[in-house]
């Protein structure tokens, strides 16, 4: 039996529920701020016809509104939910107080859906916070009453549905009764949070409108950003033909020249530059090589996506358990930036998260090819930090693909990528398997 093992997983499933109570009580408290939102924002919008003073303190206000739906919507993408930001672009120039940002403001549909959830936000987040926070807290205080009803030496009642405790055996009853409710409390209070992220979700996630808005700006970002990383990718590969083997074949070039010369007047000399010629040809074929496995590495052209994922997992110094489930093989392309994607990824898991283990599921279904990295790491990955995840976004932006993050501090660390494509064809190896 793994001790360690087991007592990992239980400290783990213990943090999360108390990060789950700790989110619910977070709830409850962000639930009071929608009233006085709501109140703000209906005399703003009866204040409107005033001249100056409506068109100034609408889009104020809503601006506190939406920094309030942006924190929910962040929120609840660290229960896995995703909740995409869904307003218009600001105009240009913004002039505050103006009539274009007062227009935008108010012709935004997400403007009314966020006014909308207020009210019901407050409830669903308090009335399920508080459920969050309570029940645990119950199981508590019955872990907790024996020790002080043999402390204060009298009866001390009010614990139980059914029974007061004036004795020893009646306080002794609370321990296993506040255990197991306390245990349920710190299962129950993370899924009370994610059924108050889908909530908010409802309200907060962008309309059909919305989403193909956000769909073809992201679709034009994503070519420029395609674009330009094909463009530095060829800089790359120029740099180094021109640094490395392109200066190895002209020195080769000349050793050549010089033997050419040398061959009739100092044989001697001539096989030296032979063997030199020789070795410098040998060096430039590694450089070629080297270059070419960061352009498609040979393994995955052999093995495939499962086979490149496995050898990539058996050559990093920490355990990694590999769950291949591909019937087939996707595009060439598409294959080569999930890969690159998943190196990336344990990439950042070596160099930044101090994890002991890991772990790497592929699957598809559903048209789709998902990809789930996770580690036993510090947590806290952040895109904007420079981890290279921003550079996974766009890779896998380039073939309609997405990328889902959940880092809370102290961990674990889940990256779900997922990429829209068909396997074309069978594989040789093994359908799945565990390394």
């Amino acid at each position: 039996m793994d001790v360690a093992g087991t007592g990992a997983r239980l400290g783990r499933w213990v943090r999360h529920g108390v990060r789950g109570v700790l989110a619910g009580l977070a709830a409850v408290g962000l639930a009071f701020t929608n009233i006085p939102l709501l109140a703000v924002s209906v005399v703003a919008f009866a204040l409107a016809p005033v001249p100056y003073l409506g068109l100034a303190l609408v889009p104020w206000t809503m601006t506190l509104v939406r920094m309030r739906a942006d924190l929910e919507r962040r929120r609840a993408s660290r229960t896995g939910v995703l909740v995409t930001r869904p307003y218009h672009p600001p105009p240009q120039p913004a002039v505050a107080g103006g009539w274009q940002r007062f227009r935008w403001t108010v012709t935004d549909p997400a403007t009314w859906r966020d006014l909308a959830w207020l009210l019901p936000g407050a409830i669903v987040g308090f009335t399920l916070g508080m459920v969050g926070v309570l029940v645990p807290l119950y199981g508590l205080a019955g872990l907790t009453l024996t020790p002080l009803w043999i402390w204060l030496g009298t009866g001390w009642y009010g614990y139980g549905a059914t029974w007061s405790i004036d004795t020893v055996p009646a306080g002794l009853l609370c321990l296993p009764q506040g255990a197991v409710i306390l245990a349920a409390g710190l299962w129950v209070a993370p899924w009370l949070r994610r059924v108050d992220a889908r909530f908010a979700r409802l309200f907060l996630a962008p309309t059909e409108a919305a989403e193909l808005r956000l769909r073809v700006t992201q679709l034009t970002t994503t070519r420029a950003d395609t674009v330009d990383a094909q463009a530095a990718e060829l800089r790359r590969i120029e740099r180094d033909l021109h640094d490395g083997v392109q200066a190895r074949l002209v020195s080769l070039s000349i050793m050549i020249g010089l033997t050419d010369e040398l061959i009739d007047r100092n044989p001697a000399e001539a096989h030296k530059l032979l063997a030199e010629a020789r070795e410098s040809s040998g060096a430039a074929l590694v450089e070629l090589r080297y270059l070419v496995r960061g352009i498609h590495p040979p393994v995955l052209a052999e093995r495939g996506l499962g086979g490149a994922v496995r050898a990539l997992a058996l050559s990093l110094p920490v355990p990694i358990t590999v769950d291949i489930d591909l019937p087939g093989r996707p595009d060439t392309p598409v294959e080569s930036a999930v890969y690159f994607a998943v190196a990336e990824a344990l990439t950042n898991m070596i160099r930044h998260s101090r994890a002991h283990t890991g772990s790497v599921s592929v699957r598809h279904a559903d048209s789709a090819l998902t990809v789930v990295v996770t580690d036993d790491g510090t947590g806290g990955a952040d895109p904007a930090a420079g981890t290279g995840l921003r550079g996974i976004e766009r890779r896998l932006a380039a073939f309609d693909g997405t990328m889902v993050l959940f880092s809370p501090p102290g961990g674990p660390t889940v990256i779900t990528m997922e990429v829209p494509c068909a396997l074309f064809s069978p594989r040789t190896m093994p359908s799945s398997g565990t390394d």
